[in-house]
């Protein structure tokens, strides 16, 4: 699924970030950058220990927003590593993931990274429910590209499994 917003293509795929092909692929980090299951393991596995030590000088990042390394051996060139909120259902909880979306997009238009892959974020161990997180992350993908027009060609979502894809396809639907 693809949608054109202004002269960037977003793009809905199904499979495995590591593999994306995009110059940044966004990690769904822990707020130490200190590695963890699902995607984030994925991505430290991929692109080897020096992800991890580049994360260690840093430190942390707060929810809701986003740093930058290197991607190690994978074809990327850059991970931006942000931090969605764990969902509890308070009313923070979509400006906060918007926020991590916000935040990513920012630094891949700082590093003049032109393609981005995103997972979906909060939505694994940090319980974000998947059709609202779709709604929120495209409705913020779609802000941030509108802010910086010009500076990417291809937004990507990498959603893991069918159900995420479902959820995000019917979400696109609805986006104007």
């Amino acid at each position: 699924m693809e949608k054109l917003i202004g002269q960037t293509r977003l793009v809905l795929t199904q499979g495995d970030i590591t593999q994306a092909g995009t110059e940044a692929i966004v990690n769904a980090a822990n707020s130490r950058l200190a590695g963890g299951g699902g995607v984030d393991g994925a991505i430290h596995r991929a692109g080897g220990p020096e992800i991890m030590a580049q994360c260690r000088k840093i430190g942390s990042c707060p929810t809701g927003e986003a740093v930058i390394t290197t991607a190690g051996k994978m074809k990327a060139k850059k991970v931006i590593h942000t931090v969605g909120p764990i969902y509890r259902g308070r009313p923070e909880d979509p400006r906060l993931l918007a926020s991590a979306y916000l935040s990513s997009l920012e630094l891949a238009a700082k590093h003049g990274l032109r393609t981005v892959a995103f997972p979906s974020l909060s939505t694994g161990a940090y319980g974000y429910p998947l059709e609202q997180a779709a709604r929120v992350a495209l409705e913020a993908v779609k802000q941030g590209i509108e802010k910086h027009p010009g500076d990417f060609d291809e937004v990507r979502f990498v959603l893991f499994g069918h159900e995420a894809f479902e959820a995000y396809d019917e979400a696109l639907s609805y986006l104007p």
